[in-house]
Parts: structure tokens; C-alpha cells; sequence
């Protein structure tokens, strides 16, 4: 257990970023927060782990959150349309909104709905992803049934530099970006300002025909659908000598989205915040101390040819208190409570627009030479369903040469959303009951200098799990069950970086009625991601190839959505100190698929991008 006292102390989004940018970016296993609400190495989890760096996603160029994540191990995502579409995230086959999203550290997700706008987050501001698969709910609390995902915002430098940033771009469809952004810091403090935007024409959402069918967006318009986004980002922190640290982030996302959607609206204003802020200290030296607040935001206003239609705006407030023991050397004891609350504000009524949540929790981590061993539990009190008890428990035993045995047990629970129980127009149903988890899984990893590679096999039973029927109603399915393969390896083959990923699962449904032993909806049974890149002085190119097999769009497994594969190619080249210019080519070959029934995908697509980073 490669761990110190004050990383495993100073978690949290400042110190991650921070830990980030001490990090050697050529060493083999980074330091992520996520997993244990401590900085550990990647070596260290005893979980399924993906972390994505900044410079990643500058090679992989792509032009969404979705673009990024789509394809990793567990990760499948169904989209209503192309870019600034509404999306669903399924992670290990659990519903949408059984992913817990931070952004350093902050909830996010709509209190209606508890989806996050995967769709409406730039990927500009964004410095580094964690994705932690499996449950996590001994550890945040609700909604963390299928894994966590927390994005870390940009930072300055820590050299003492001014560091100015500028990237424009275009493509397809009247596509246009750009971002802007000014970042600075010495030892002690940093700063990072930016403000960015996005924009296309579209493309036609609903396929035609969508309003002769129970299906789809229930009618028809066949026109382009433009999406446009502003964004903005700041933030800052300072550091003592004495290791004491003070952070603070803001982020802001105003969009505007077109969808086919009349008489109930054809455009969506969604606009998206949020603050928070974090203070690491230490009252002893075996004691470490992190307090954090912080509030989320999300505010949509629905019209129709410019009439309005409705809104609903989300509130959620949250605190925190954590409290990270030495006990002895690599034994460490994490004890904190965690509080949010819930506000919902419509003009459509709710019969409860707000609730409370108080969670404490304890986790204990060890290492015994080649053994190590993490337990956790945690209690939640929900205002509106009572208490809820979770727990973990995992173990990892270290053989020779890089190889890493796992397995481990947990348990997690989501309460129902306020559109589950409540939604107006006979959509809610207020006898929902909370839906509960256990799984298990058995993991084999390696880690060498020049490759590596995991395997990690699962099993996940969710009681109560809420699903639509064939009339749009939720309803508890008595069980579901979820088996999963997941595997990825990557290496370096006479100079290309090879990357891949396998996602092999099975998410039935297992209530022992009609639809006994169905998939459910929307989420493939196999998908597949292959990513090639290579250097050639200046110059770079590279392929990723990605393939998802078949789903279905409903729980009777009446809708089939075909199987399809996309390859996306690009290019680079940097022609001066700094400067570099990009191209890439979207679904090379123009495949037409549906993740969504009755929801086009966009075909071919090209962008061209102007990027500035100093020191590059």
C-alpha cells in the first residue's frame, strides 16, 4: 500500500488535482481519490478503475463527455439524438441513474429525474475522469448502485508561470467551439480562469415517422436540431507551509438544445452550477481533517416555437466532514458524515418537492505484506424512506511480477427520484419503493513497464429495481440481475499505443412474470473499444474503433435496436512552440444506428481544430 499519511489525509478535489500534477506523467500507476475517498495509486484499488488524463483527451479529440466515455469497460450510453441530446448512462447494466456524478467532489444530477446532463458538460474544462465501477454506496451514500464518476476541473500550474490557453475549432454541420483561458500559481497558490462555447445546426433527432408509432418523440419533424453551449470555469486554492489547504471551484453550463417534441416543446434551456469549496488541515500528526460544502444547480426551461411550456429547477445542497486515523504504518481509519439536501422547484406540481439525507460512515484500509484488505460501512438517514445500512468489504493479494488478485463484496441503494413518485400527467407513481443491491465481484490485474492488462468478472442482484413498463409507468421489478465480464489491456507495438476494451454482461430481468428472464432496456449485451495511436515527430495520428451489439429499447424486449460499429480517425500536427493543429474524422464510414428507438445518430462528421497550450 504506496500511500502517505498526508495524501491518504488531503482527499478531495483540490488534492487531487494537486497530487495529479506532482504525479510524474509517465508513472505507471496514478493517484485517484475516488474509489476510497483517500489518494491511493491505481495499484492500490481493489476495484475496477479507469482514469482519464487531460492529455488523453486532447488525443483522443473528442467533441463530448459521451464521445469519451462511450465504449470503456462498464460504459454504454443511449442518446436521444446527436450532440446536446438528452443521454443515459447505464454503467454494469444498472439504470441511468444508478451512477453517482461529482464534480470535484459535488453531487451533480437533476433532483427530478437523477440523471446528470452527461450531454451539456464541456469537456474544456475538464483535467482528469475517474470512473469506479461497482457499488459505492458504503462509502457517498444513494445512487452509487453501478459506480462512481468524478470529473476534476483544470488547475494552474504550480511553477510560478502565467499560462494562457486558447483552442478553436470547426466541422460538420456548422460546428464551431472555442475556449479561452488564463491559469497562473507558485508553491503556495493557483488560479485557473476560462470561458468557453459550442454550437451546431444539428441533425433531424426523431426519425421520420416517429409520430405515426407509440414510439420515439410522438411526432413528426423533420427538421435540424441545434445545440449551443456557454461555459465557464474558475477556480483557486492555497496551500501552507504547515499543509493546510483551502480550495474553491465554480463552474457554469448554459445550453440550449432543439428536440422534436411538439405540442409538449421543441427546446430545451438548460443551465447547469456548480460551487464548492474544501479545507484540509491537520490537528495532529496522525489526524487529518477535510471539511467541504458545496451546491449544484440545474435550472431547465422548456418552449414551444418560443412559447413557454414549463420549467423545473433543481437545488442540492451538501456538507461534509472526514476524518482520516493513522492507526500504524499502511493502517488507515476514515470516519466522516456526509448531509445533502434535496429542492425541487416547478411549475407543475409535485406532492413533495424536497427531502434530507445524513449519512456516517467508517472505512477501514490495511496492508499485511502481499495482503491487502478495505472495509467500510455507512448509514443513511432519508427524511423520506427511514435509514438504510451499506457496506464493502474487498481484498487484494499482491503476487510477483505486477500481478494483483481481488475480490470483493457491497452493498448499495437508490431512493426513488421526485419524477418516479410524482411526475405530473399520471407518469409518477408514489408507491415506488427504494431500490437495494449486492454484489460481488473476483478481479486479476498486471501492471508492467511496457503493458498491462485486467480482467474483472461480476454479479450484481438489485431488488425493487424501478423500470418503465410498455405504457411509460415506473414500476418496481421485484429483481434484476446483472452478470459481467469486463477486460482491458493496453500496450506499445513498434511505436503505436494500443489500447482495448471488452464489456461481456447479461442484465435480465428476473421478476418471474411476462418479462421473466428479458433484457433490460437499452443496454447492449457486448461492446467493444480499440484505440491505435502513433507519433511521428511532429506529427500524429491515430484510430478508435468502437462496436456494440444488440439491445432493446423496452422492457417487453419488443423494440430491437441493431448492432453497430463506428470508426473515428484523426490527426495532429504541431507547427510551432505551443501550437498545434487537429483533424478528426467521426464515423469514418457513415454507419446509421439507434440507441434510443425511433432517435437518429449523426453519420459522417469532420472537425478541425486550432489548439494553443503554453509549454507544449
Amino acid at each position: 500500500m504506496k500511500k502517505t499519511l498526508l495524501a491518504a489525509a488531503l482527499c478531495g478535489s483540490s488534492f487531487a488535482a494537486l497530487a495529479a500534477d506532482a504525479t510524474d506523467p509517465a508513472a505507471l500507476s496514478p493517484v485517484i481519490v475516488t474509489a476510497t475517498r483517500t489518494a491511493i495509486t491505481v495499484d492500490d484499488a481493489l476495484s475496477s478503475v479507469s482514469v482519464i488524463t487531460r492529455e488523453d483527451i486532447d488525443r483522443l479529440q473528442p467533441v463530448s463527455l459521451i464521445d469519451l466515455l462511450q465504449g470503456l469497460p462498464g460504459v454504454t450510453f443511449a442518446q436521444a439524438g446527436g450532440l446536446g441530446q438528452q443521454s443515459s448512462l447505464f454503467l454494469r447494466g444498472t439504470n441511468s441513474s444508478h451512477t453517482l456524478l461529482l464534480i470535484d467532489g459535488v453531487r451533480v444530477g437533476t433532483v427530478s429525474a437523477g440523471i446528470p446532463a452527461f450531454d451539456q458538460l464541456p469537456l474544456d474544462q475538464i483535467e482528469r475522469i475517474e470512473v469506479v465501477r461497482g457499488p459505492r454506496s458504503s462509502l457517498y451514500g444513494a445512487d452509487a448502485i453501478g459506480g462512481v464518476i468524478q470529473i476534476f476541473t483544470r488547475h494552474g500550474p504550480r511553477n510560478g508561470s502565467l499560462a494562457p490557453s486558447m483552442r478553436l475549432g470547426t466541422g460538420s454541420r456548422g460546428y464551431a467551439d472555442g475556449q479561452f483561458g488564463l491559469a497562473g500559481g507558485d508553491t503556495h497558490a493557483w488560479y485557473n480562469l476560462s470561458i468557453g462555447g459550442q454550437y451546431t445546426r444539428g441533425i433531424n433527432a426523431c426519425r421520420v415517422g416517429a409520430g405515426t408509432v407509440f414510439a420515439g418523440c410522438f411526432t413528426d419533424e423533420p427538421d435540424a436540431d441545434a445545440y449551443r453551449n456557454r461555459n465557464a470555469l474558475a477556480n483557486a486554492g492555497y496551500r501552507w507551509g504547515n499543509g493546510t489547504e483551502l480550495s474553491a471551484t465554480w463552474l457554469r453550463s448554459d445550453s440550449r438544445v432543439e428536440f422534436d417534441g411538439a405540442p409538449y416543446g421543441n427546446q430545451h434551456h438548460n443551465r447547469q452550477q456548480v460551487a464548492g469549496a474544501q479545507l484540509g488541515f491537520a490537528p495532529l500528526a496522525a489526524w487529518k481533517v477535510t471539511l467541504a460544502a458545496g451546491q449544484s444547480l440545474d435550472e431547465q426551461r422548456t418552449d414551444n416555437d418560443g412559447v413557454f411550456v414549463r420549467y423545473g429547477d433543481s437545488r442540492r445542497s451538501q456538507a461534509s466532514w472526514q476524518n482520516d486515523l493513522s492507526l500504524a504504518d499502511n493502517q488507515l481509519l476514515t470516519l466522516g458524515i456526509d448531509w445533502q439536501r434535496e429542492h425541487l422547484s416547478s411549475d407543475t406540481g409535485y406532492l413533495d418537492d424536497s427531502r434530507s439525507d445524513t449519512g456516517g460512515y467508517a472505512q477501514y484500509q490495511g496492508s499485511f505484506g502481499r495482503h491487502e484488505i478495505q472495509l467500510s460501512v455507512r448509514r443513511d438517514d432519508n427524511q423520506q424512506f427511514g435509514g438504510h445500512t451499506t457496506g464493502a468489504a474487498a481484498w487484494g493479494y499482491a503476487f510477483d511480477h505486477g500481478l494483483k488478485l481481488s475480490a470483493s463484496w457491497g452493498s448499495a441503494f437508490h431512493a426513488p427520484t421526485f419524477n418516479d413518485l410524482y411526475y405530473p400527467y399520471g407518469s409518477g407513481n408514489p408507491d415506488l419503493q427504494p431500490e437495494a443491491s449486492r454484489s460481488a465481484e473476483l478481479g486479476l490485474a498486471q501492471q508492467q513497464a511496457a503493458w498491462h492488462w485486467a480482467l474483472n468478472a461480476y454479479q450484481t442482484t438489485i431488488d425493487q429495481l424501478i423500470s418503465l413498463d410498455a405504457n411509460y409507468f415506473p414500476r418496481n421489478v421485484s429483481r434484476a440481475r446483472i452478470r459481467g465480464l469486463e477486460a482491458q489491456a493496453g500496450t506499445e507495438l513498434a511505436g503505436w499505443r494500443v489500447e482495448g476494451y471488452l464489456t461481456l454482461q447479461r442484465p435480465e430481468n428476473r421478476d418471474g412474470g411476462a418479462n421473466d428472464g428479458h433484457l433490460l432496456p437499452r443496454r447492449p449485451e457486448r461492446t467493444a473499444r480499440v484505440e491505435l495511436d502513433r507519433r511521428f515527430g511532429a506529427f500524429g495520428v491515430g484510430a478508435t474503433v468502437l462496436a456494440a451489439g444488440d439491445r432493446y429499447d423496452d422492457l417487453a424486449n419488443l423494440h430491437r435496436l441493431g448492432g453497430y460499429t463506428t470508426t473515428d480517425l484523426r490527426a495532429s500536427v504541431a507547427f510551432a512552440r505551443g501550437w498545434q493543429l487537429e483533424a478528426r474524422l467521426a464515423n469514418a464510414f457513415d454507419r446509421r444506428y439507434e440507441t434510443v428507438y425511433y432517435f437518429n445518430q449523426p453519420g459522417r462528421s469532420w472537425y478541425l481544430t486550432l489548439r494553443y497550450t503554453p509549454g507544449g
